[in-house]
């Protein structure tokens, strides 16, 4: 039973100030650029581009934006979401990916950061096999930023390359609307999709610009003469429908999605969502202030899953890691969660948030049954590592870790992340980090995600050094070179273990917030089950 008492008030206070930062960055990312240039897009007759997100998605449905917070930390704080808002919406009922482009942050040209995002998006539907809308907004190549944008493996060219593979062997639906500018080889995108449609009077597109077209050629022409939605619909035959504006354009939108073919869903019983009967409100206070204190996991699991009903796989055994089966808004899961409570069996302690040999063990087998039932695997990961020193070397916890990661690694059902406090060392990859290529990886604002704790990398580094002076029977006030050392090492770990450090990189998709979990991991899983087949790497043709 959870107790309300101090500690969980102390919890509460914590998440509260954590997740009133997180809203200040997020509200601050969403206003878009300055006043006068969302001033000068509503003047223009155009809808801002949140506006056209919520005007193309289903009523009262979730949004789960996916790198909200991407580089919010660089630019000066000039690029608001690098210029394009990402995520998965429910569109005439079902998931799709929408990237869409917001004129108001420097008239929505591309930062390196901007591929970073579309090419995530596009993984995320290539992955899944969910439409993808493209709401395009955009005057190409941010120009003083090209080296990170043009060239490259993982440039511009690799948004046509994917384009590509799900128009000719993916056959994942791609939807393009050309809502304002659309210009030079940021007209591949839309040429590279399934329907594009342009909004009278207020679009453009074309490989070179009215300027540009006068400064190589000679020849003046306007813009709508040159690439307008007449142009491209009537003549040149590149589109495919004109919308009389933003808002019709979305309805049009909406009609295309209507009319593809069904979902095949992954082959699962799907139910009805049932809440949690354990009070939601709750999971404000699990989660400690101070994040070297354990907790009892399944306090957080049974706040989130339906009815708080969750069938526990081998409970008796490897109590540091707990798995087993539930529902999150109808949909069967497999969960695997470190238990983050100090355990004991027979005589045995095991700490929490730790892998041994015998949970490494069990999870390899969990994963196994979860890949032969074809159940998606949530994992909860409050995680600080594998277990070290001789007893866990003689036991064999590197095999019995490689396994843990190879099942994780190689099994083919959509994977889905959240991490709700610790995300250290080789244990991170274990569950699901990110370079194992999740469907989703979705934070609380209490992760720490890093190598090690800021003190753990104080005692690595410094540790001879401050062994010496003790011996010396010296303090560090007598070494203040050190001293310092100690401190900017401290100073910088804590910097770089926030849940928003992580999210500014792209280490996580999205900061969710606890009360809002459930119904984001139900996003996550209607997405993810979209495609029955396997989800491995970036698509599997």
């Amino acid at each position: 039973m959870l107790q309300h008492d101090e500690n969980y008030r102390k919890n509460i206070e914590h998440m509260q100030e954590l997740v009133l930062e997180a809203r200040t960055l997020l509200r601050n990312v969403e206003m878009g650029g300055a006043e006068k240039y969302r001033e000068r897009e509503k003047k223009r007759g155009k809808l801002l581009v949140r506006e056209r997100i919520e005007k193309l998605t289903d009523e009262n449905s979730t949004f789960l934006e996916i790198g909200a917070l991407y580089a919010y930390d660089n630019y000066d704080g000039e690029a608001p979401a690098m210029g394009v808002v990402t995520g998965i919406g429910q569109v005439e009922g079902r998931e799709c990916v929408i990237v869409a482009n917001d004129a108001t942050v420097k008239s929505g040209a591309w930062y390196p950061e901007t591929i970073k995002k579309i090419l995530r998006a596009q993984e995320a539907a290539m992955r899944c096999k969910i439409p993808i809308i493209y709401l395009v907004d955009s005057a190409g190549v941010n120009l003083p930023y090209q080296g990170g944008v043009f060239p490259g493996q993982y440039g511009a060219a690799r948004i046509f390359y994917y384009n590509s593979i799900m128009r000719h062997h993916l056959k994942v639906p791609q939807i393009s609307a050309v809502v304002g500018q659309c210009v030079a080889g940021g007209a591949y995108l839309p040429a590279l999709s399934d329907v594009i449609i342009m909004t009278d009077g207020g679009s453009f597109m074309g490989l070179g610009g009215p300027n540009l077209v006068k400064g190589a050629t000679g020849e003046s022409v306007s813009g709508e003469v040159l690439g307008g939605a007449e142009t491209h619909n009537a003549i040149s035959g590149v589109a495919h429908y004109i919308a009389k504006d933003d808002s019709d354009c979305m309805k049009m939108i909406r009609k295309q999605i209507s009319e593809l073919p069904p979902v095949q869903r992954m082959n699962l019983t799907y139910k009805k969502s049932v809440a949690p009967k354990l009070d939601e409100k709750d999971l404000m206070g699990i989660i400690p202030a101070e994040h070297q204190k354990g907790y009892e996991t399944r306090d957080l699991l049974l706040r989130i899953v339906d009815g708080s009903d969750f069938d526990e796989f081998q409970p008796e055994f490897a109590k540091e890691m707990i798995t087993g089966f539930a529902r999150i808004e109808g949909i069967p899961v497999g969960i695997l969660a470190n238990q983050r409570l100090i355990t004991k069996t027979r005589g045995k302690v095991r700490v929490g948030g730790v892998i041994y040999p015998e949970s490494a063990k069990k999870s390899e087998e969990f994963i196994t049954l979860c890949q032969r039932r074809n159940t998606p695997i949530l994992f909860i990961q409050d995680v600080t590592g594998f277990m070290i020193g001789s007893d866990a070397e003689h036991s064999g916890i590197i095999r019995s870790g490689a396994g843990f990661v190879e099942a994780m690694a190689t099994c083919t059902v959509p994977k889905i992340v959240l991490t709700t406090c610790h995300a250290s060392g080789a244990g991170y990859y274990a569950m699901a980090g990110q370079g194992f290529d999740p469907d989703f990886i979705l934070s609380f604002p209490t992760g720490r995600m890093g190598v090690m704790e800021g003190e753990s990398a104080v005692k690595a580094l410094y540790g001879p050094a401050m062994a010496k002076l003790a011996k010396e029977g010296k303090t560090l006030e007598d070494d203040p070179k050190l001293q310092a050392n100690i401190e900017h090492t401290r100073d910088v770990y804590n910097k770089q273990l926030l849940a928003t450090y992580a999210a500014a990189r792209g280490f996580v998709d999205s900061i969710v917030f606890p009360l809002d979990a459930r119904k984001n991991l139900g996003v996550a899983l209607r997405a993810a089950v979209s495609n029955s087949g396997p989800h491995l790497g970036a698509f599997q043709i």
